[in-house]
């Protein structure tokens, strides 16, 4: 008897895809639409009724049994409100680490076996394999692609019942699998952005759940050179959109100070304010059950989405912690994004930037 997958379906082309090799691999496979947000986008139009339709269309060239479920609340609770207080803070939240955590590897994993599944799969572009009994999580193939950044919380005992059937095909490849299975999919745009916002102003949808007021830009050693709209749509290392004109080079969001209202610009792209050292991290997640690694402990990382992997070493870790070193000071560290560290193709977890 065939092993059941429920396939995570957002209608896009990537979990098309898994859910076609799925079933050529010869697994039982149903799919699973989520529906997380309600609410319409600046045309009136629902992105996830269309999505659906998407949904609808594969599954049913593929002949697989298809389902809808609402997380719209779970989302609301789990990630947007929590989402909101780092952006009253003036921080740059990351959802997608969030939403991987709390809805697709907890609610949507639960809702899969629910439905009798043996796996849930979806589209990610990265790979797990088991090693000393333990699973692990592995870059994605195409590096380009690869998101095991924004997983990094999920852990080995839910990886072990999780297949990534694209991770080791190239982007370019899927769409092609696509097109040569005639799945309508096959040439969608990639959605792109915060999820929850999608094609609308950024400024505009916040300003909708938080206040925020006008305030100075101002560069460290106390000089205004500009006004900003409100701290929370500013992100360290940011350039595009300040309007500071005048000589010279382009200026770059080097800090923030929320409680005075103060956005702290510099110029230059090499301007020493952007760089780092070292950094703190806390939250501390370890993909293994056996926790961190003994310290100190070198290795690579990301602190930030398709950023190169860089050296770091890991000193210690005290009281939920991290101290992190760079050989190499690293470019604008945004406090409340998250640093995740890997050996070679491993991802070991990560935590959230202090």
């Amino acid at each position: 008897m065939s092993k059941t997958v429920v396939v995570g379906l957002s209608g896009g082309v990537d979990s098309s895809v898994a859910a076609l090799l799925l079933k050529q691999q010869g697994y039982s496979v149903i799919g699973l639409f989520m529906k997380n947000w309600e609410e319409k986008d600046a045309n009136g139009q629902c992105a996830s009724a269309e999505d659906y339709e998407d949904v609808s269309r594969v599954c049913d060239i593929l002949d697989i049994p298809y389902y809808g479920v609402n997380f719209a609340q779970e989302y609301w609770d789990s990630v947007f409100a929590d989402c909101l207080e780092e952006f009253k803070k003036g921080y740059t939240p990351n959802p997608d680490v969030l939403c991987n955590r709390e809805i697709k590897f907890k609610v949507l994993f639960e809702k899969a076996k629910e439905l009798g599944g043996d796996f849930l799969a979806t589209g990610h572009y990265c790979r797990t394999r088991i090693h000393d009994g333990e699973a692990q999580l592995l870059k994605g193939v195409d590096q380009a692609k690869d998101q095991s950044y924004f997983l990094y919380t999920v852990k080995s005992d839910i990886l072990r019942n999780v297949l990534f059937p694209i991770g080791d095909i190239p982007k370019k490849e899927v769409r092609e699998i696509a097109r040569r299975h005639n799945l309508p999919v096959h040439s969608k745009k990639d959605s792109t952005g915060i999820c929850f916002i999608g094609e609308r102003n950024f400024k505009d949808f916040l300003g909708q759940y938080i206040s925020f007021s006008p305030g100075d830009f101002q560069t460290k050693d106390g000089k205004v050179v500009g006004r900003h709209d409100g701290v929370p749509f500013y992100t360290i290392g940011q350039r595009r959109g300040l309007g500071i004109g005048g000589p010279g080079d382009a200026w770059f969001v080097v800090g923030k100070d929320v409680e005075n209202n103060i956005v702290f610009v510099e110029q230059g792209a090499e301007h020493p304010a952007l760089y780092a050292s070292g950094l703190q991290a806390n939250e501390l997640s370890w993909v293994s059950s056996k926790g961190a690694p003994e310290r100190p402990y070198a290795c690579t990382s990301k602190i930030r989405y398709r950023q190169e992997d860089k050296p770091c070493r890991i000193t210690s870790i005290d009281e939920g912690v991290a101290q992190v070193e760079f050989p190499e000071k690293q470019r604008a560290v945004t406090p409340r994004q998250s640093i995740v560290f890997y050996d070679g193709d491993v991802c070991l977890g990560g935590g959230m930037i202090l």
